[in-house]
């Protein structure tokens, strides 16, 4: 377990179509979490509509915040410290949930710590349920894979709250590929999971799409791989050809998955790494799961399913770090809508 001093955290995320707030202690044991999802309400916009998001947060946050203290049988005062997601993310969205953070910190006398969303998803690895037996703590040097919509980059680790950037997305993250040929295969929103549970009924050899490996570089394309499955798409509908969406989704799904894999692993080696961190949304994805658990060469942290998506536990966590590690903010922080980690 970690040596650092203890203490209680209260965190809020609001960097896009979650309402969530978390109560969590030491970094990693989670006593209470609400997470409010607005993803049906989005759905038939085919991805997130900023405004609405935005309305909804002001809506939820104050009844999250207090579902989330009366599970915890705790109030403001039983905290050390109040986190909230400072960026990268939609900014009407950011501006309710840090809004809503200063006000408790300020009233309550507690530090305001600001957290980049990115740097949540890989203290993800660090959570477990309070009741549950701590599983073991990634160890430095670590390799952080993070996968979201918009996100796909490789961050190097040597400690905590260290992060050196050894690529990223030239275009397309990982989870924006996803929904968009979610779309263009007439599957619903969000488009992972839609094009997960379609890809199970699927060929992944059927069609051999490219893979964007980009030579002597740690970075990630993936707008290519979208084009070429319009492209196969138009090229069936001009023949009247039924789309087979089920070879397509696994044929898709394969060519993202390897990228991701493999350029990781070949990241890993390099940098002699001890342990792998899989994050974001996109590492809820099945198959990509199975991928990192079933190689041998690296131990691989990949959060449960139910901290992988948009949560306050995650901000909770990296909060914690940051707060015992002596980094809180003044009340005057603002939020940072393109706040990049490295």
């Amino acid at each position: 377990m970690t040596d650092l001093k203890p203490a209680r955290i209260l965190a809020i995320e609001t960097s896009c179509d979650e309402t969530a707030a978390a109560v969590l202690e030491n970094g990693r044991a989670l006593i209470a979490s609400t997470v409010a999802s607005q993803m049906d309400m989005h759905a038939r916009y085919g991805g997130v509509f900023p405004e609405v998001a935005a309305r909804q947060h002001v809506l939820s946050i104050v009844p999250v915040i207090e579902e989330t203290l009366a599970k915890a049988h705790m109030t403001i005062g039983d905290m050390d410290a109040v986190a909230a997601t400072r960026g990268p993310g939609l900014a009407g969205a950011l501006v309710v949930g840090l809004n809503a953070a200063k006000g408790l910190a300020m009233g309550a006398g507690k530090p305001l710590i600001g957290v980049n969303h990115l740097e949540g998803h890989i203290y993800s690895a660090w959570l477990h349920a309070a009741d549950e037996v701590p599983p073991p703590e990634p160890e430095f040097p670590v390799l952080a894979l993070l996968v979201s919509g918009g996100h796909s980059e490789l961050n190097l680790m040597e400690s905590h709250l260290t992060y050196k950037r050894l690529g990223a997305t030239l275009d397309d993250a990982a989870g924006e590929a996803f929904d968009k040929v979610a779309r263009l295969l007439g599957l619903p929103y969000p488009g992972g999971p839609s094009v997960q549970k379609a890809a199970e009924e699927g060929d992944p050899a059927a069609f051999k799409f490219p893979r964007a490996w980009l030579e002597g570089t740690y970075n990630f394309s993936f707008s290519g791989l979208k084009t070429a499955v319009l492209k196969e798409v138009k090229r069936l509908e001009s023949e009247g050809k039924p789309i087979p969406v089920a070879d397509m989704a696994a044929s898709f799904q394969k060519a993202v998955i390897e990228v991701l894999f493999e350029k990781t692993m070949q990241a890993a080696r390099e940098h002699g790494v001890k342990d792998i961190i899989v994050g974001g949304g996109v590492s809820a994805n099945t198959p990509l799961r199975n991928a990192f658990l079933s190689q041998k060469e690296f131990k691989v942290h990949i959060p449960p399913l139910r901290y992988c998506t948009d949560n306050a536990a995650m901000v909770a966590a990296a909060g914690y770090f940051r707060y015992a590690l002596g980094h809180t903010d003044g009340m005057e922080i603002d939020i940072l809508p393109t706040w990049p980690l490295s």
